[in-house]
């Protein structure tokens, strides 16, 4: 009976994590990219996005079952949003770098 304890402890403990999607890791410079590179950044930026999104619902789930305070899910959650905020801000100029290229 203990090691059912046990196991049940560990699985609600596991399901407690909400791991930070990680940052993608090169945006295509769009002064020599090519259009499947951009297109290719823009797909992996929006998986990113939901991920992040995903991310933020776990935190939220997290707080609302008592098992995260607000102030943390809320520096959580800014760190998330920042860095994509961050990153699709790197990737907006170099699509901007990219059409004027192209016009």
């Amino acid at each position: 009976m203990p090691a059912l304890v046990a196991a049940l402890l560990y699985s609600l403990s596991a399901a407690a994590e909400c791991v930070l999607p990680a940052a993608p890791s090169r945006i295509p410079d769009g002064s020599s990219a090519t259009e499947q590179e951009m297109v290719a950044a823009m797909r992996t930026l929006k998986h990113y996005n939901d991920d992040v999104t995903e991310y933020t619902q776990c935190l939220e789930f997290e707080e609302h079952r008592n098992r995260l305070s607000v102030d943390v899910r809320q520096k959580r959650k800014d760190l998330a949003l920042n860095t994509l905020a961050a990153v699709a801000a790197q990737f907006n100029e170099q699509v901007r770098r990219f059409k004027a290229r192209h016009s």
